[in-house]
């Protein structure tokens, strides 16, 4: 069973930093990572394409999340500076077995647990 396990969240007071984890399974054409804050629907943050290395951000998020990935240990990353209220939400990976849009949610083959990032002003 292909499995993602996702660690690195927390609370930080605005302008703070942290760096999500997501640790796969399995191999992967690209891994994402989405956001559900309370009353929202789930929206899509940044996602990284294993073979061409290319990343793609969320305008909200661009210039201040990382997204990147480490090969030999089938994990992606997501290092989130200067982190705003607004950020608070429940984080998710999710990884895609086949070439397709980024932002696609039905896209994604498996999903995390979700780890909670609260952000306080």
């Amino acid at each position: 069973q292909a499995q993602l396990e996702e660690s690195g969240g927390g609370s930080v007071q605005a302008g703070g930093s942290l760096r999500l984890s997501c640790a796969a399974s399995h191999n992967y054409h690209h891994m994402g990572w989405f956001r559900q804050a309370p009353g929202m629907e789930r929206e899509a943050v940044a996602a990284v394409y294993r073979g061409a290395n290319y990343t793609y951000y969320d305008y909200s998020v661009r210039g201040r999340f990382t997204i990147s990935q480490d090969n030999t240990r089938n994990t992606v990353y997501l290092q989130m500076n200067s982190l705003k209220p607004e950020d608070t939400a429940m984080y998710y990976c999710a990884s895609s077995s086949k070439a397709a849009l980024w932002y696609l949610q039905s896209e994604y083959n498996y999903w995390g647990q979700g780890t909670q990032v609260t952000v306080s002003s």
